[in-house]
């Protein structure tokens, strides 16, 4: 045993628990420090021995054991049909869903064991799932097919519009008369102008903020003008947007 690797002048028995105490050992030049820890023997076997010989993964994977469920005579119902039970329930005139509890609890429809196997037989090749959607045509897409096919439909459907036009019967022209042109006709209600009262007539304005009066003129012209996209009586309000 050497000293090093506990360290040097070290007083009393050098015992061999000392090279797995990791506060005593010490690291040696150019080598990592080590931690004391002792493996065990090549022999030794980590975890749980299992000494039940069944050929190990080789006979797992060559193939695969199955146990075939006994079921008695009385036993054969292991499945309850239930779209059986919601067709009786309906034909006794059932429609609520406590109804059909309570039906299904008198009258319990079940599917026998062939008849389950029978039914669940399927296919070597069949795939499960929807299929695929088709590719899209790339060439189509490039020589505008569709857009000829939808221009192509819009004549059709022009066509056929045409031909009921004319296989409808024409109604002759229809006069008016005296009575029907008064039933039609509204007559227009002008409103009264707004005037100011009598002691405010001769007042004249105080500011008068246009150049000239042809512009003064031009202005409430435009205004005038402005005033059926306005909102309000007179059309002062804002701009209607509907």
């Amino acid at each position: 045993m050497s000293t090093t690797a506990i360290g040097t002048d070290r007083v009393g028995e050098i015992r061999d628990s000392m090279l797995s105490n990791p506060l005593l050992i010490r690291s040696e030049l150019g080598k990592p420090r080590t931690r004391g820890l002792l493996l065990p023997e090549p022999s030794f076997v980590y975890g749980f021995y299992y000494d039940r010989s069944d050929g190990g993964v080789p006979e797992a994977i060559g193939h695969w054991r199955t146990v075939e469920r006994k079921v008695a005579d009385g036993q054969l119902k292991v499945k309850r049909d239930f779209q059986a039970m919601n067709k009786a329930a309906i034909k006794a005139g059932l429609v609520t869903a406590d109804e059909h509890y309570q039906f299904r609890v008198t009258h319990d429809i079940g599917v026998s064991l062939d008849q389950k196997v029978k039914n669940e037989l399927t296919l070597p090749d069949i795939a499960f799932g929807k299929p695929p959607r088709p590719s899209t045509p790339m060439f189509d897409l490039l020589e505008h097919k569709y857009q000829q096919k939808w221009l192509e439909e819009q004549r059709l459907a022009d066509k056929a519009k045409k031909k009921k036009k004319l296989r409808e019967v024409k109604i002759g022209k229809i006069y008016e008369t005296r009575s029907s042109i008064l039933r039609k006709h509204v007559t227009k209600v002008e409103e009264p102008p707004i005037r100011p009262p009598p002691h405010l007539r001769k007042i004249q304005s105080h500011l008068d903020t246009f150049r000239t009066p042809e512009a003064r003129q031009a202005a409430f012209k435009a205004h005038w003008l402005e005033s059926a996209a306005r909102k309000g009586i007179y059309g002062n309000g804002i701009y209607e947007y509907d």
